[in-house]
């Protein structure tokens, strides 16, 4: 491990000083500057190639930064050897020795240090404690389902007792249902324990349940910082806005000063602060689904109004979403809770609308930032050539 952190200093802080990673001609990370407190749960969200695990791995010392500073407790560990950074790392792949048991399992980087028998044996059952897998510590990896063997893997990486913790898609081999029950799990052992987390994933749903700041990542950048909802409510860019949650996109022209566009033969306008929308430019309106009301009547009202058919109709536990031909052709979500949903049928005519404070816009040239599909490296709109 690290030296022990200087007086004045706060284990668990993080700090990324222009960093950048070169492989050859490529940017894997460029210019990252990022300041994590301790005790805090942030993760690092984007979709493939972003740039995010490589920024792990340079504070775990797998990798060594082309140019910049890396600083943990306040620490300089440019050299430093993995082994000897207050730092432990859960990836996707737990990485369990097959003929050891849970309990040798998470001994084993104890033993690696020379901890005294009784000493690592009274750690080992803090740290399973923790995990809730003491009564399976006899067990071998193969004997354990996919979320044990995933508590295993923290227990392992917990037991040193680092100031931070690293964790590379550590949730990304688990089905849904268990996927869901570990992010609560482990957000109330981090807020138990009060170690720094550092989460890398490419589900945004993920990020957002778990997270006290999310940094949106794109390019080897950060493209947005900031806690939850305002990733998720104030979007500084369209591709934030695409791929955090899903948006429907339309194109148009700037008018009013830029707070509006006309495209699709509708007026979109927006009472949210549009940077570098100007008027008489082309421009991305984006709209969420849980934002727009379907409705069989006409509300009455010439802008944020589409009219439609209705082309299909999807059941999502405690949420009704609609699907809606517009008058040119594309399609639009809509998602409606249960209790508040009409019932309409498919086929017919319908309208949607939604109020100007849920319509956000953009400059039309980040158009090719938008993500479809999350989980996909594939860039289009939503809806609009």
């Amino acid at each position: 491990m690290a030296d022990a952190v200087r007086p004045g200093e706060q284990a668990g802080a993080v700090e990324l000083i222009d960093v950048v990673k070169m492989f050859g001609d490529f940017t894997a990370v460029d210019r990252i500057n990022l300041t994590v407190d301790p005790g805090e749960f942030i993760s690092l969200l984007g979709p493939s190639g972003c740039g995010k695990t490589t920024t792990l791995r340079m504070l775990a010392g797998f990798e060594e930064p082309t140019a910049g500073e890396l600083r943990i407790s306040g620490q300089p560990i440019a050299g430093t050897p993995p082994h000897k950074r207050d730092v432990n790392t859960v990836f996707q792949a737990y990485a369990l020795f097959p003929h050891m048991t849970v309990a040798e399992n998470v001994a084993y980087g104890l033993r690696q240090q020379g901890t005294g028998k009784a000493e690592m044996g009274q750690r080992v059952a803090e740290a399973l404690d923790m995990v809730k897998m003491r009564p399976l510590a006899e067990r071998k990896p193969k004997q354990l389902s996919g979320g044990q063997q995933q508590r295993v893997a923290l227990a392992r990486a917990l037991v040193n007792r680092p100031s931070l913790l690293l964790l590379d898609e550590p949730l990304g081999a688990l089905d849904r249902k268990l996927r869901e029950e570990m992010q609560i799990e482990l957000k109330l052992l981090q807020s138990q324990l009060g170690i720094t987390f550092i989460f890398v994933t490419h589900d945004q749903e993920e990020a957002l349940s778990m997270s006290d700041r999310i940094a949106v990542m794109l390019d080897g950048r950060v493209e947005q910082l900031g806690d939850p909802y305002t990733i998720y409510e104030h979007p500084t860019s369209a591709f934030v806005a695409g791929f955090i949650g899903q948006q429907n996109f339309f194109r148009g022209r700037a008018e009013e000063g830029g707070q509006a566009i006309a495209g699709e033969g509708v007026t979109f306008t927006s009472s949210r602060p549009a940077t570098g929308v100007t008027e008489g430019s082309d421009a991305l309106a984006a709209i969420r689904p849980e934002a727009i009301t379907v409705s069989e009547t006409d509300p009455g009202s010439s802008v944020n109004v589409l009219r439609g058919q209705l082309a299909g109709i999807s059941h999502l536990g405690d949420v009704i979403q609609f699907v809606v031909n517009t008058g040119s052709g594309k399609e639009l979500l809509s998602r409606v809770p249960r209790t508040k949903a009409p019932r309409l049928d498919t086929g017919q005519s319908v309208w949607c609308s939604w109020d100007s404070d849920h319509t956000y816009l953009f400059p039309a040239d980040q158009a090719e930032l938008v993500l479809a599909d999350p989980a996909s490296d594939k860039a289009e709109v939503l809806a609009g050539n």
